[in-house]
């Protein structure tokens, strides 16, 4: 009786695609930016990875990744919790601040990771994000933030929420002076993030069937005792309520904010003038 060969299976050499269930070849999935070819489900990537879709090559420049997270409050296990984070994210906090091209035109971008600690915010990511919104109106560049957030650190309490009202303040000076700033909702953007900067964009996009919200749905279906939509919080249904501006593929999204960028290229700050 002839025994079955064993078929080596290198790890990591399939995905499956968490929608559809379809098996896919992890390097053609990477080609694709990360887009399920069978049924368009967007997976969620790294903002590292983000970086090389978005921005032109060689061109993008990190700010502020000196600032550091500490555990002010002494919460019980967040240390731990920020190393394990480091380690797996291979960033120091939430949010990559810096600059960079898009066609050739230079822009301020922030861009959210929900892999270190679920994107949530806390001090520094709020620091950041406010230092990066003085630098845009500084240097009179649009301004680009790349939203995934399950919402505000819970680690650090009430300094947390404190960076809502501190970034939205800055970016309400931001839009004074004439400046142009694009929100892309991605895949999660909810609880604080969504309550603040997140919908607050001069032009709000979003990534196929991102979640948006405050609350979530199950909280928000006890509260008020009612059916809710199926696909309540959804970009597609912000979109029908005219809450977002389009829905843009990740294939398409570099091209998008290009033609956003040079046809906007001097007209915020010369209408200020």
């Amino acid at each position: 009786m002839n025994s079955l060969s064993k078929v080596n299976i290198i790890e990591g050499m399939w995905t499956k695609c968490k929608k559809c269930t379809n098996i896919i070849y992890t390097k053609e999935l990477e080609e694709n930016y990360n887009v399920c070819p069978k049924c368009n489900y967007h997976f969620r990537i790294s903002a590292k990875e983000r970086i090389k879709l978005i921005i032109d090559e060689n061109s993008f420049e990190e700010l502020y990744s000196d600032i550091e997270t500490k555990n002010i409050l002494n919460f019980d296990g967040y240390d731990e919790k920020l190393r394990d984070s480091i380690e797996k994210s291979s960033i120091n906090e939430a949010v990559i601040c810096g600059t960079g091209e898009i066609g050739g035109i230079k822009v301020a971008v922030a861009i959210m990771d929900s892999n270190f600690m679920m994107g949530s915010m806390g001090i520094v990511v709020g620091e950041k994000i406010t230092r990066l919104v003085e630098y845009a109106g500084e240097k009179r560049v649009a301004l680009i933030i790349f939203c995934a957030s399950g919402g505000a650190r819970m680690q650090e309490g009430i300094f947390s929420l404190m960076q809502m009202a501190k970034i939205s303040f800055e970016l309400s000076k931001f839009r004074e002076e004439g400046g142009l700033y694009i929100s892309v909702l991605t895949d999660p953007t909810t609880g604080g993030v969504s309550a603040s900067f997140a919908m607050q964009g001069d032009i709000i996009i979003a990534e196929p069937k991102a979640l948006v919200g405050f609350a979530g749905k199950k909280v928000i279906q006890n509260t008020i005792k009612e059916e809710l939509p199926k696909d309540l919080q959804r970009a597609e249904f912000l979109f029908r309520k005219g809450l977002i501006d389009k829905i843009v593929n990740r294939k398409e999204m570099k091209s998008f904010l290009f033609d956003i960028l040079d046809i906007n290229k001097g007209i915020h700050y010369e209408s200020r003038k």
